[in-house]
């Protein structure tokens, strides 16, 4: 069925609401927004679905969402026993968020499954924590995490709290493909759900639970927690949590940006909700000057990644993803074996394409060091794996990702502000800023500094171009990047490494999208599509004998690889 043709299904069907139906009426003659719609189904993917909110096979909205949901019940009901057949939901501030979980629920519910969900917008990793504190066989949360306000998604956790990999996900990718017509997905009325035990409410039961098991990853106990914090939410659901665990731990001197405090699914003062964005501190940096903070957060809006600005001297430094991730693994790792309280064979987890301090760092204090591909899931995977065996310490992930303890298997913004405020009061206490400790681990492991640049492609068009510059490159490799010879180039797709001699070895890493390049002066580029997003990321690390010189390499490295990638 050609997209017109699925276009006109919808608006010729009453299974449809009449609001859909004359939402695709207000695009009738507009060809190109009818194909970008229903030129495909809107992809279930490994982890789920994201996509922009609206109406159409390719858009996310009830009716997907509920095509998403039959199909893990479908696996569920196939693969786990009755008596387990329970599943927790949460959601957070986004457009629709909250129904888009009551659909899930009444879905799971026609099914003969238990709902647990939310009472109210709740964090991502929280919800990978009521998973198994409820002993729940899996795990929906309803956010677009930090993609701009005209998105939204659904991610799937299983039994052990992470979300799903291989085999099962794909497994259930299956389930969701073998639903042909929205009319075989099953529907329940909510008030019968309730009456016959179905459809269930989580109380603060689980949110105390999450606090106390968060807490015991505190380091430091006797701190002066006289540190100035300035806290924005982002308009998402860590204003509660991450409020609450700063102060049960002492932080007392905490202000709130109060335009970001409450749900705004319209990110009115922020545009886009990440905070990785300078501009997404824009107010937050305000408050500060205003109290002269010492410290920014700023969480996005399923409250698993967090952002850090500090004070140094008279200005205010934006911290990176790999910068906060360092500090925090340094710190961390050299405070519990100054404590005692490192653990036998101690293991720290990172990514791909985060910076290769961690490595050293780890190396450092005799810890392990474990490289995955980019995606928690899979930094989560590991530490399943190794459970009982060896003891995780920590993990982080570039993009402002970071997970202390086995209480969540998703990265935690939450128990991150509590250590990344710990820390900063830590150093306070020494006559430091995090700037200093962050100078300080340059000194003693090397400079090294990273960058990544995302280039925006969107709709139809723009992912055909994507795939041909993966496509490209894989035809044509380069020999060097601004005469920086390549020593070294390691395809995850074909899961392969070709050495700059010819010679080639097998990578152990899972098949993915990915083109990692290792040049002969220890600076390394990657370049993979974004798994959430229109885009396509390149992702550089470098290294000098100090920051300039670094800054430099990296911006050289940078200019001549995009116009490799982007000529015509």
């Amino acid at each position: 069925m050609d997209y017109m043709a699925k276009y006109n299904s919808w608006v010729e069907n009453n299974y449809f609401d009449e609001k859909t139906i004359e939402e695709l009426k207000n695009i009738a003659g507009d060809e190109k927004e009818i194909k970008e719609r229903f030129y495909k189904d809107l992809e279930f993917g490994t982890g789920g679905l994201r996509g922009i909110i609206g109406a159409g096979t390719n858009r996310i909205n009830k009716y997907t969402i509920r095509k998403a949901t039959q199909g893990l019940a479908d696996f569920i009901n196939k693969n786990v026993s009755a008596s387990e057949r329970k599943v927790a939901i949460a959601y957070d501030s986004r457009l629709f968020s909250k129904e888009f979980a009551n659909e899930t629920a009444l879905v799971l519910n026609a099914n003969g499954i238990k709902s647990y969900l939310f009472c109210e917008l709740t964090p991502t990793p929280v919800l990978s924590f009521a998973v198994r504190f409820l002993e729940c066989c899996a795990g929906v949360v309803v956010t677009a995490s930090h993609n701009p306000k005209e998105y939204n998604g659904y991610k799937v956790y299983w039994k052990d709290g992470a979300q799903v990999t291989s085999p099962i996900d794909s497994q259930i990718v299956e389930c969701v493909n073998d639903i042909k017509s929205f009319e075989q997905i099953k529907l329940i009325d909510k008030d019968e759900a309730i009456q016959n035990g179905l459809f269930n409410i989580i109380g603060e039961e689980v949110y105390d639970a999450y606090i106390e098991a968060i807490k015991t990853q505190r380091i430091n106990l006797d701190t002066a927690h006289d540190l100035k914090i300035v806290y924005t939410p982002l308009n998402g659901s860590g204003n509660k949590l991450v409020r609450r665990i700063l102060k049960q731990t002492g932080f007392e001197n905490l202000y709130v940006v109060r335009e970001q405090e409450l749900p705004d699914s319209n990110f009115t003062t922020i545009g886009v909700p990440n905070p990785e964005y300078p501009q997404a501190f824009n107010l937050a940096l305000e408050l500060a000057k205003k109290n002269d903070a010492d410290i920014i957060l700023a969480t996005d809006p399923d409250s698993d990644r967090i952002g850090v600005v500090v004070k140094d001297k008279s200005d205010y430094k934006y911290l990176t993803g790999n910068m906060t991730g360092v500090l925090l693994c340094e710190y961390i790792l050299s405070q519990k074996k100054r404590l005692g309280n490192l653990p036998q064979n101690p293991v720290v987890i990172s990514t791909l394409v985060s910076t290769k301090l961690t490595k050293l760092i780890a190396a450092h204090y005799n810890t392990e060091y474990i490289e995955v591909l980019t995606g928690f899931k899979f930094i989560c995977r590991e530490i399943r794996n190794f459970e009982g065996k060896k003891n995780f310490v920590f993990a982080f992930e570039e993009s402002y990702g970071y997970l202390a303890g086995t209480h969540s298997r998703d990265k935690d913004a939450v128990v991150s502000a509590m250590l990344i405020c710990e820390m900063a009061d830590f150093y306070k206490s020494q006559g430091l800023t995090l700037i200093d400790a962050l100078d300080n681990i340059y000194k003693k492991y090397g400079y090294q500094k990273e960058i990544l640049n995302s280039i925006e492609l969107k709709g139809i068009d723009g992912l055909e171009r994507i795939k041909s510059i993966m496509t490209d490159l894989r035809k044509k490799t380069p020999l060097d990047i601004c005469n920086v010879k390549i020593k070294s180039v390691s395809d995850y797709k074909l899961g392969v490494k070709t050495s700059f001699d010819g010679s080639k070895s097998e990578l152990y890493l899972p098949k993915s999208d990915v083109i990692f390049f290792e040049l002969e002066d220890n600076s390394w580029i990657c370049i993979r599509p974004s798994g959430t997003e229109p885009k396509i990321k390149i992702y550089i690390g470098a290294c000098a004998s100090n920051l300039s010189q670094v800054d430099g390499k990296l911006q050289m490295l940078l200019d001549g690889f995009k116009k490799l990638v982007c000529e015509d």
